[in-house]
C-alpha cells in the first residue's frame, strides 16, 4: 500500500483524475484496473461502476457499490483497518467505487495459508466483520496478503469484493469457519462494544453515512446482528444450509 495517510489516500481517489489502463478479466461484474492521479501523486486503483453490476433476484439493482463502500467504512469505524480505503464517485462510466488497488500474489490466498498463527490475528477479524456485515461471497481470492516490508513479518491481509453484503435475511458465506467455536478474543468484542455505542449516537457520521447507502431494514438488521455478536462467547459454526460460496477460490 502507498506511503500516504489514509486521509490522503481517500482524498485522491475521490479528487484525482481517473484514468482507465483495462478491465479485470474474472470479474461478476465490470471491474476496471484504474490510475488515480492529482499533481505528482498516483496510486493504482480499481474502479466498479454501478451501470456494470449483473443484475441479482435477491439484491436491489444498482446497490452493489453502496455495499462495498458501506463495507469500508464499517470496517473502519472498528477500527480493523480490513477493507482497502474506498470511495463512492463519479467516473468514465458514472457512478461507482473506487477502490485503492493491492499489490498482491494472486496465487496466495486464504486456502494456502489457512491456520497460519501468525495471520490467526487478522484471519478472526476478517471471519468477524463478514458476520456483522452478513457477507455472502467470502471467496479465498476475496482475501489479499500484502507481503510485509520485514522479511520475517506475517505481511498484511485486506478483504475485498463486498458487494453482496447486508442483506437482511441470513446469508453469510465464507470459506473462513476455521474459528468456529473457539472463544472471540477479548479485545475484539470491546471493538464490538465500542462500534455499538457510536453507532448508538444520532449525530454519528458513519451512521449517517450508512443510512445514506442502505435501506432502513438493513441497518437494523446489521445492529441485531452486532448485538448478537457481542452476546456471543465464541464464533459461531456453519449449520445446516450452503454457507460456502462458490466456487470458493
Amino acid at each position: 500500500m502507498t506511503e500516504l495517510p489514509i486521509g490522503d489516500v481517500l482524498h485522491l481517489l475521490q479528487n484525482g483524475a481517473v484514468e482507465i489502463e483495462g478491465i479485470l478479466p474474472w470479474s461478476s461484474n465490470y471491474a476496471f484496473l484504474a490510475r488515480i492521479c492529482e499533481g505528482a501523486l498516483q496510486v493504482g486503483a480499481v474502479y466498479k461502476p454501478r451501470r456494470g453490476e449483473r443484475p441479482l433476484w435477491d439484491f436491489p439493482q444498482g446497490t452493489l457499490c453502496q455495499r462495498e463502500q458501506a463495507a469500508f467504512l464499517v470496517s473502519e469505524a472498528l477500527g480493523w483497518h480490513i477493507v482497502p480505503p474506498t470511495v463512492l464517485r463519479e467516473a468514465h462510466h458514472g457512478l461507482g467505487t473506487i477502490q485503492l488497488y493491492i499489490d498482491h500474489d494472486p496465487a496466495r490466498h486464504y486456502l494456502t495459508f489457512e491456520g497460519d498463527a501468525a495471520l490467526r490475528p487478522q484471519l478472526q477479524k476478517i471471519a468477524l466483520l463478514d458476520i456483522l456485515i452478513n457477507n455472502a461471497d467470502r471467496k479465498a481470492g476475496h482475501v489479499l496478503l500484502q507481503e510485509a516490508g520485514d522479511p520475517n513479518g506475517p505481511g498484511r491481509l485486506w478483504g475485498i469484493d463486498h458487494g453482496i453484503c447486508f442483506h437482511t435475511e441470513p446469508k453469510l458465506r465464507t470459506v473462513i469457519w476455521e474459528f468456529g467455536g473457539t472463544p472471540i478474543p477479548p479485545p475484539l468484542k470491546e471493538d464490538l462494544v465500542a462500534l455499538r455505542t457510536q453507532l448508538g449516537q444520532a449525530e454519528d457520521e458513519t451512521l449517517i453515512a450508512l443510512g445514506q447507502l442502505l435501506a432502513e431494514p438493513e441497518l437494523a438488521a446489521m445492529n441485531r446482528r452486532l448485538n448478537r455478536l457481542i452476546d456471543r462467547a465464541n464464533f459461531p459454526q456453519p449449520g445446516p444450509g450452503r454457507h460456502y460460496p462458490w466456487p470458493p477460490v
